[in-house]
């Protein structure tokens, strides 16, 4: 007998029909024998239309007032879920995030996990029930008030349960097979990987790949959780993430040398700002970006350009998250006139593409493979950002699609046949 610990995305609870079917996969990992604790993500695009809602009652919503409300999709999958397995004649509990002992840190819609006491969820399970867990929610025992974790709440709900039960494995259920080589909406010959290391999972998720979000991987990571991702529609074995020590459990797959290239991520989600004619003087970009960081920004890319002889004067450009470009932008022109730079220029139509492969601290000419197969399909690029692992590109958002299809295909990794999305969504 296993600890189980499921966790089961919008999509693949979106409808009454869906949830009995996921309510089917808990019984049948039930009657196999295991123990099972299931954490579960708002129906379909509750949480989206949630926060609508918010924004039509109120501009700018009370952040405890709103993750009281968008807690409330979680409380309404998991009661639907527990209802439905109880009709299939198998005992369920389901839980609130506080109920089940996840304690968090204060900060509302981004709260962090501090501590999981899963008393209540033991008991449970002791006494034989299949446990459902409200995800992306917890408590934080100073304030006494319900916190919810953010995006990717829901897989970081399930890991830390799967850490602090001490799981066997943590199954991450969404709307593909595992995790591919691309996103197969984005490169439909993207092959699914049997598995990936939690290194190279980290820098897929921090640079685009939706199917795992990076706080989850990283909880994984430091907690030894083994996470399994597979599909709620399929009953194939998924994607295993395999942190440092880790095999698989069923001990195929296993890969002697790490491969070159592991995967393409792409991003859309990002900007660029430009900081014209800075004065090329120390300690113009730490005042650039001490005044980027009190805005809350989150920067990715930076690049600065050779300065100027005749003017002394450089260009500094640097990416970030679209939804903190404003903020950013505001914040800089606030601070114009002190740090003596000229003006600003914001680009919002661009998009990131990322090579990832721990393969790459020992194999040459990886970087000429990528730059070659843009070139050849007439791609510019625009900025180039590397790690021992990784080389990010950012290009025209419009042109990113066709950049991840010709550098996946420059790198081998195309399959022989298209790859098989069951809902559309990716989570």
């Amino acid at each position: 007998m296993a600890l189980i610990v499921q966790k089961y995305g919008g999509s693949s609870v979106a409808d009454a029909e869906s949830i009995k079917r996921v309510a089917k996969r808990i019984v049948d990992t039930r009657r196999a024998g295991h123990d099972v604790v299931v954490a579960v993500s708002a129906m379909g695009d509750t949480t989206d239309e949630l926060l609508d809602l918010a924004g039509q009652v109120a501009p700018i919503p009370a952040p405890r007032e709103l993750d009281m409300l968008l807690s409330s999709g979680e409380r309404i999958s998991m009661a639907l879920l527990a209802m439905a397995i109880h009709s299939m004649g198998f005992e369920a509990r389901s839980f609130t995030g506080s109920q089940a002992g996840m304690i968090t840190t204060a900060d509302h819609g981004s709260a962090r996990i501090v501590d999981v006491t899963p008393i209540r969820l033991r008991e449970a399970l002791d006494e034989g029930a299949i446990v459902i867990v409200a995800g992306f929610q917890g408590f934080n025992r100073d304030t006494r008030d319900i916190t919810t974790l953010g995006r990717g709440g829901s897989d970081t709900t399930a890991v830390a349960l799967a850490a602090a039960l001490e799981a066997d494995v943590c199954e991450i259920y969404s709307d593909v097979d595992g995790i591919f080589t691309a996103d197969p909406r984005v490169v439909p010959k993207a092959r699914k990987l049997g598995t990936v290391s939690s290194e190279e999972m980290l820098e897929l998720a921090a640079n685009g790949a939706k199917v795992l979000y990076i706080r989850a991987v990283e909880y994984a990571r430091r907690h030894g959780v083994l996470i399994h991702a597979r599909s709620t529609f399929s009953p194939n074995v998924g994607t295993y993430v395999l942190g440092p020590g880790m095999t698989r459990p069923d001990g195929e797959g296993e890969v002697m040398e790490e491969p070159i290239v592991a995967g393409v991520a792409t991003d859309l989600g990002q900007a660029k700002i430009t900081v014209v004619g800075v004065p090329d003087v120390p300690g113009k970009a730490a005042e650039i970006f001490k005044v980027v960081a009190k805005s809350g920004a989150n920067v990715d890319m930076i690049v600065q350009n050779v300065s100027a002889a005749a003017t002394a004067r450089t260009d500094i450009s640097f990416t970030l998250p679209k939804t903190d470009a404003a903020t950013a932008l505001r914040a800089l022109s606030g601070d114009q006139d002190e740090i003596g730079f000229e003006s600003l220029i914001h680009d919002d139509q661009i998009g990131k593409l990322s090579v990832v492969g721990a393969g790459m601290r020992t194999h040459s000419g990886v970087s000429a493979t990528l730059f070659e197969a843009l070139s050849i399909a007439g791609i510019n690029i625009e900025m180039i950002s590397t790690s021992e692992i990784r080389i990010s590109v950012v290009v025209r958002g419009d042109d990113l699609a066709e950049a991840a299809r010709v550098v996946h295909r420059a790198y081998g990794l195309d399959g022989d046949a298209d790859a098989v999305v069951h809902a559309g969504t990716g989570r």
